[in-house]
């Protein structure tokens, strides 16, 4: 029974994960059909939401690295 919950869990993950990207895609999209600049989509919801995934892991390690 765990492992199913395990498996739930990493499917919840994934499932997340694709519609976080299939948003910030569309915002590109929509980006670039206005001629907006490069980081226009970033500024938006789902692109400090792949911002935030992005680099709380990194600041996570950078931390764990000098607090040896």
């Amino acid at each position: 029974m765990e492992k199913v919950f395990e498996i739930l869990r990493f499917v919840a993950v994934l499932v997340a994960a694709g519609l976080l990207g299939n948003w910030f895609l569309s915002e590109v999209r929509r980006a670039k059909a206005r001629r907006e600049p490069w980081y226009k989509p970033y500024l938006t919801i789902p692109g400090i939401m792949v911002l935030i995934a992005v680099f709380i892991p990194l600041v996570y390690w950078m931390y764990m690295k000098v607090a040896r």
